[in-house]
């Protein structure tokens, strides 16, 4: 019987881990030891408990994976969009995994060309990932990354898209993208530190040659920085972004002499953060300069590039973060956020007729997606909600019409966005601070706190949460169950100060924000301790390691995906991928105060004897960003030290890293186990 079998208990050899004078006893230190036959011995154990354990869900898995692919139009295709006398699709086909990506020449009537089929370059492969495609200026060749690891880490190779071969070309070790200078005969790409896959170095390379003769032309030494390279919308320059956590720098060069040298735009100060955007004989800059905490937006001659140049467009405002823009001929687009919502305004170079585009819910999401035409009065930009399918809309500037080009189709007949309810509330943090949250649920939900409520959150990096909407989510909404999106601080959803207050010194602003809107959602009678459940990946699984230490009494089941759990032992090890450039998000912890302040949070550091909610906990062996060591530390001392009788599953994908399985439906099967997981505990099987 699955109730008498025994969960795996890892060996314990303890390790001493000093620091500041202060001593760590690690018991399963050595469980980063990823070729050790014991350790994936260890993983493959966990993996055949949690299948056992969970035996009798098996076919529901199957039925909840069926149900959400049912809903997604397997034979879809992107809204063309015309680049450079091309139109280019992305598209589907029925019982296909990935996609195909197709051009057609100068009219959608032209034949298509198959630019790749990743179905066909994926067989063989358990993971496939195609990034980083860039077509030259004369439409001759592509360049493409490919990762069949799921550790990020690619080779680029050049296609003739006429003759149709793959060049000999190999760039080995790189990050996937690159940029094509505008004599079609020169790319420009980065590539990545063997050990901690930081972005470090731009290459050049001439077409024909060997990779070995590739020409170094900016190397980044500061281990907190990493490197992109990339090509303005305007074609006239190739761009060096050099950036850490809290500071940035760009170089730019002349597109039409790829062999001279890389000008600095602005030369690094600390804390001075700016992005750049080229159009006629001006740069436009969006950037903190002068204290501007949520960004103005600047403009400096092309020839004048230093800060003392650059002169304010759109001053700062307190209560407007200032997010992107999209330059057109006559226009300038601004992406604003206000109140925690997204704003577009169209801003005509006239000077004259400013205005906003109308949205009119508070559970929404807008934002520009494909502009790459400078000569046009149409933005696109998409639009959705956590009830409203997505949608891609052509905007014309000029005569304030709209064409909705595309609505994403949630198939089976049964979705109508009527049955939802959509809600803003706002729960009030242990401070007095209001934060707001985002919740859809079907209509025929009643507030008497015995609904299921799935809360989730992320928390981390400045990055904002917006009110989606996802069709495999209706998977729950139509078993009764709420969905809420907590904006705790430490993202930017109510501007830069929301980050600022939940980073650093007062990252546990983070954590009880989270548990504020728990009791919140409790308190309104939404849902009740034995009906919540929680969920968060990456920074988002450190919130949950976090909060099911401080209030695991407010949690019936919690879903750490990926979880960054093991903080002080990580932020330590700087061989680690992305530790050094994660100093200014988390602290430096060779610095005492940060070492103490962190070890206070950490959650393997606080597992304590106490009761903990059912939990589910989710990992990759290739993993390049949170090692699969932290959850699976995390999961062994939570099974000696907790005092209850909760499930405690740990699930590793032993061919993915740390997005998960590649192909597109391989992906519902893990969303499968998550929700078979929370229906199981609420034992709703219909």
């Amino acid at each position: 019987m699955a109730e008498n079998i025994q969960a795996p208990i890892a060996k314990i050899i303890p390790k001493q881990l000093v620091k500041h004078k202060d001593t760590r006893i690690d018991n399963y230190f050595w469980l980063n030891e990823r070729e050790n036959p014991e350790v994936i011995a260890y993983l493959n154990q966990e993996n055949d408990y949690y299948n056992a354990k969970t035996a009798h869900t098996k076919q529901f898995q199957t039925e909840l994976f069926e149900e959400m692919k049912a809903r997604i139009k397997e034979d879809d295709q992107s809204v063309p969009y015309f680049y450079n006398g091309y139109f280019y699709l992305t598209r589907y086909e029925k019982g296909q995994d990935y996609p195909i990506y197709t051009r057609k020449k100068g009219s959608l009537a032209a034949p298509e060309e198959i630019l790749f089929n990743c179905n066909e370059l994926a067989k063989g492969q358990s993971y496939f990932q195609l990034g980083g495609i860039s077509i030259s200026p004369n439409n001759k060749y592509a360049s493409f990354g490919v990762d069949t690891k799921g550790r990020r880490i690619y080779t680029i190779q050049i296609k003739n898209l006429e003759t149709g071969e793959i060049l000999s070309d190999k760039i080995e070790n790189v990050t996937g993208g690159s940029v094509w200078a505008n004599d079609n005969a020169t790319i420009f790409y980065t590539q990545q530190d063997k050990v901690t896959l930081r972005a470090d170095k731009v290459f050049r390379h001439k077409l024909g040659t060997d990779a070995n003769s590739d020409v170094l032309v900016f190397d980044e030494k500061d281990d907190t920085f990493n490197v992109y390279v990339s090509k303005e919308k305007s074609r006239k320059y190739i761009v060096i972004g050099s950036g850490s956590t809290l500071t940035s720098e760009y170089r730019i060069l002349n597109a039409d002499q790829p062999e001279g040298e890389f000008k600095v735009f602005q030369s690094r100060v600390r804390g001075l953060e700016y992005s750049i955007s080229h159009y006629g004989d001006s740069f436009y800059v969006i950037t903190n300069k002068d204290k501007a905490t949520n960004f103005k937006l600047m403009k400096t001659p092309e020839n004048a590039t230093q800060k003392e140049n650059w002169k304010d467009l759109i001053p700062h405002r307190k209560d407007v973060l200032l997010e992107g823009i999209e330059i057109f001929k006559n226009y300038l687009v601004v992406e604003e956020r206000s109140n925690g919502l997204n704003h577009i305004r169209i801003m005509p170079w006239s000077g004259k007729g400013d205005y906003y585009l109308p949205f009119d819910n508070e559970t929404y999401s807008a934002y520009t997606t494909t502009n790459v035409d400078f000569d046009t009065d149409i933005l696109r930009y998409g639009y959705q909600s956590m009830a409203t399918p997505s949608s891609v809309i052509d905007f014309n500037m000029a005569t304030k019409t709209k064409e909705v080009l595309k609505e994403q189709q949630v198939l089976g007949g049964k979705f109508d966005k009527n049955n939802y309810i959509e809600e803003r509330v706002w729960a009030t943090a242990t401070d007095g601070t209001k934060v707001p949250i985002s919740m859809v649920y079907h209509k025929s939900v009643k507030k008497d706190g015995k609904n299921p409520l799935l809360l989730y959150a992320y928390g981390s990096y400045g990055n904002t949460m917006e009110p989606y909407f996802s069709s495999t989510r209706l998977t729950l909404l139509d078993r009764g169950f709420v969905y809420a999106i907590a904006h705790i601080r430490g993202g930017e959803d109510l501007g830069r100060q929301w980050y600022e207050d939940g980073k650093l010194l007062k990252k546990k602003n983070t954590f009880t924000d989270f548990i504020d809107c728990s009791k919140y959602v409790i308190q309104e009678k939404y849902t009740s301790p034995q009906h919540l459940y929680a969920e968060g990946g990456s920074a988002g699984g450190l919130l949950m390691g976090a909060v099911v230490n401080m209030a695991p009494e407010l949690y019936h089941g919690v879903i750490a995906q990926v979880p960054f759990v093991d903080v002080v032992t990580t932020m330590l090890d700087d061989s680690i991928p992305l530790t050094t450039g994660e100093y200014d998000e988390w602290g430096n912890p060779n610095e005492k105060k940060y070492y103490e302040y962190m070890l206070s949070y950490s959650p393997y550091d606080n597992v304590k004897k106490q009761q903990y909610p059912n939990l589910f906990v989710s990992t990759g062996l290739h993993d390049s960003q949170v090692q699969y060591w932290e959850p699976a530390k995390w999961v062994a001392k939570m099974r000696t030290m907790k005092d209850d009788d909760a499930v405690l599953y740990l699930v590793t994908n032993m061919d993915a890293g740390h997005g998960g399985a590649s192909g597109r439906f391989e992906s519902l099967k893990e969303l499968a186990r998550e929700f078979s997981f929370l229906l199981d505990l609420e034992k709703i099987k219909k």
